[in-house]
């Protein structure tokens, strides 16, 4: 089968590769010609592990190939995959700008019958103005050519997308004829051989799926960041309530834990476009509003706490550990390093940050030349008066606290994701600050 995936993002890459991974033959296409022939060269312009050996080994075989023009491979597909980016307006919507441009570059080229899938993370509804995009395009042509719309939202976790893509726990598809779901079902079936897992639904619903499945993690995450702060007021240990809600069954320990809040380019993004599309239907998303009200309140936390423990911050240095969102990726939007750090420096202090993959993202598109940046974690805290974990990376879980304390100015400690035991950090000779303990 021949697959284009248009858009050569995160989404689309990961996409691409396994699918060519899969035997299928691949074309991912982008209009940013330096991207392209970055890829072309073999330089992934995105981090994610594994996915390099994945590109370079597709590509030698030729079954993964890179083109900057959809009109001029459309003719050989089977299948478009639309992985475009649909970024948030100030008002929370989601752009749909480039969507549209695929719909209208869909609709003037194709020749025969071609399923159009929409991947990028679009609103309720989409899916009808593509299609109707399209169809404007083939009435301008004179043209009466067959074509479906169908809708597969990703659910690719940043750090483990390869083996998330290739051993999904559930794949959504939504489809409106049964020609698009046998198409979509032996696309995906190889991924599916030990557990077939793929659920499909009507077009809306699967557009709907994605938003709230994101939306419910994130209220996860909010729920415990708002009972970690009602811990410290009360002193309970949010780290024992939470291993007590974890126990029942009904709950669960996934996405409990307590931290500087929630960031990356779907949770943030996801949020805001649901309680927009709400606002645009006549509804008022009551819950969803406050998760998001309380995440950008969260991402203060570590501020507030080394405010708190420092006095005052003006001419002090505070070392952060930690760039990126999360670990096992160097993606910075929305990540709470960026508010913190800004927040810091308004208050005049100085900055030393250490990432093991994000510092020239950091540099490159966030905070420039306005902090330093260290060559490790303990190049990070010297002279320190304070030092802030911001993401829990592997090797900020056991480093040498004598070496720490040594290089340290100061003696305070802001584990902004409660990844370190207090007894430890405080015999060690440092006043430490948790989340909700």
């Amino acid at each position: 089968m021949n697959i284009g995936i248009v858009g050569t993002g995160y989404v689309g890459l990961v996409t691409g590769a396994c699918f060519s991974e899969m035997g299928m033959n691949v074309t991912c296409i982008d209009i940013d010609q330096k991207k392209i022939q970055m890829l072309q060269k073999g330089e992934i312009p995105i981090y994610e592990p594994g996915l390099r050996e994945l590109v370079e080994r597709n590509s030698k075989k030729e079954r993964l190939r890179f083109s900057t023009s959809l009109a001029d491979v459309l003719d050989s597909l089977s299948v478009v995959f639309v992985a475009v980016g649909t970024p948030p307006g100030e008002d929370g919507s989601a752009d749909l700008s480039h969507v549209l441009e695929v719909a209208s570059e869909f609709g003037k080229n194709i020749k025969k019958y071609t399923l159009l899938v929409i991947k990028s993370t679009v609103p309720v509804g989409t899916s009808q103005k593509v299609r109707q995009r399209i169809a404007e395009e083939l009435e301008r042509r004179g043209e009466k050519i067959e074509f479906d719309v169908a809708s597969n939202p990703e659910f690719l976790k940043e750090g483990a997308a390869i083996k998330d893509f290739m051993s999904p726990d559930r794949v959504v598809v939504g489809v409106s004829t049964e020609k698009a779901r046998h198409i979509m079902e032996k696309i995906y079936k190889p991924f599916q051989m030990s557990k077939y897992r793929i659920i499909f639904m009507d077009i809306m619903s699967a557009e709907m799926t994605k938003y709230a499945s994101n939306s419910m993690l994130a209220t996860r995450i909010s729920f415990m960041n708002e009972i970690a702060r009602l811990c410290e007021i009360t002193g309970a240990d949010v780290q024992k309530v939470r291993a007590g809600m974890a126990a029942d069954t009904r709950i669960g320990n996934k996405f409990l834990y307590p931290g500087c809040g929630y960031g990356g380019s779907c949770f943030p993004k996801d949020v805001k476009a649901l309680i927009r599309t709400g606002k645009e239907n006549g509804y008022q998303m009551k819950i969803i509003s406050a998760v998001e009200e309380v995440n950008q309140e969260q991402k203060k936390i570590v501020f507030l706490k080394l405010k708190k423990a420092l006095g005052t911050l003006k001419g002090k240095t505070v070392a952060l550990w930690g760039l990126s969102f999360k670990p096992e990726t160097d993606d910075m939007r929305e990540a709470p390093s960026v508010v913190v750090a800004n927040l810091l420096l308004e208050a005049g202090a100085k900055v030393k940050v250490y990432d093991p993959i994000a510092m020239e993202e950091c540099k490159r598109r966030y905070l420039g030349d306005k902090v330093t940046y260290a060559k490790d974690i303990y190049d990070c805290v010297q002279d320190a008066d304070a030092m802030a974990l911001i993401t829990e990376w592997k090797e900020f879980r056991v480093p040498s606290w004598e070496r720490v304390h040594k290089a340290m100015k100061g003696n305070v400690v802001v584990d902004g994701r409660d990844i370190y035991t207090p007894s430890e950090i405080q015999a060690a000779g440092f006043d430490y600050y948790s989340i909700g303990r």
